[in-house]
């Protein structure tokens, strides 16, 4: 597409992560923030507290105005110059802090568990409300253009915003973390093998941000499980995820039931992952 000029690409490919880049207006802030604020209206509780932690995930496939966000052409113009011409969309996750709140990231890597190979993934993270450094935006280090997959243990991180409370163990070299804080309305871009974090929300507002991870159709599943995706722009020619469907009615019963399938895929092999990784780890 040559959204990206060649020395951005270039960036890309030398430290795995490129930001920021203006997107939204304030009248089509304003309608995802109320598109948000309906959707805790039907779950009875923000995002991020609900008990089920499925909510907060592929909100593409239960409200329209996600699954608008997630095949904007300003955005994928951009992944297309990272991941070639056809893509998938393969999730995507709510990232709320709210404020003064302790909630983090630990240093991880995003596609530790997806069981995906090759992993090539582009997370598109977009800001709802600022994400300042105050508000506990992300902090990314360069991979040097060397991408590898460091060893991870899961569910140790207290008040994590990540679902798996993840934590690279590997010995890594932060010592000069790269902050992205974003504007509200600006989005930032990070590969699925780039080390990052994210710091607590030391501000007076509530910190949102939305994930999209995009995926290149050859990728496929590693592991025993079929899971989910969604054409977003090209040809899938290989067939390896099982489709989605597009939200249509918002929070509709046939967008609920497709949810759960989608997730239900999505977590079985995500802790099929985790298993096999943690089994890698394990002494001898």
């Amino acid at each position: 597409m040559g959204a990206l000029p060649e020395d951005k690409v270039a960036q890309w490919k030398h430290d795995g992560f490129l930001s920021p880049f203006p997107m939204l207006d304030g009248e089509e802030l304003e309608a995802c923030r109320q598109g948000l604020a309906r959707y805790e209206a039907w779950l009875g509780a923000p995002v991020n507290a609900h008990p089920e932690m499925k909510w907060r995930t592929m909100p593409y496939l239960l409200m329209p105005w996600a699954a608008r966000l997630a095949r904007d052409p300003r955005i994928l113009d951009k992944v297309e110059d990272l991941l070639g011409p056809d893509i998938l969309i393969f999730t995507s996750t709510f990232f709320i802090k709210e404020p003064h709140s302790p909630t983090v990231a630990a240093w991880h890597q995003d596609s530790t568990y997806y069981g995906l190979e090759p992993r090539e993934e582009v997370t598109v993270w977009i800001a709802l409300t600022e994400a300042s450094e105050a508000a506990g935006c992300m902090d990314a280090l360069s991979f040097r253009g060397k991408p590898r997959q460091l060893s991870h243990v899961s569910r140790v991180v207290k008040n994590s915003v990540n679902r798996a409370g993840q934590v690279i163990t590997e010995p890594l070299d932060d010592g000069a973390p790269v902050p992205m804080p974003l504007k509200a309305g600006w989005f930032s871009m990070h590969h699925g093998l780039c080390p990052h974090r994210s710091g607590p929300n030391t501000s007076s507002h509530r910190r949102i941000g939305l994930g999209l991870n995009y995926i290149p159709t050859h990728a496929r599943p590693a592991g025993l499980v079929r899971q989910a995706a969604l054409l977003v722009r090209g040809t899938d020619r290989y067939g390896h995820f099982e489709p989605a469907e597009w939200a249509k009615d918002e929070l509709g019963e046939n967008e609920v039931k497709a949810h759960e399938r989608a997730v239900s895929l999505y977590r079985d092999g995500y802790l099929e992952e985790e298993a096999k990784h943690a089994a890698q780890l394990a002494p001898a």
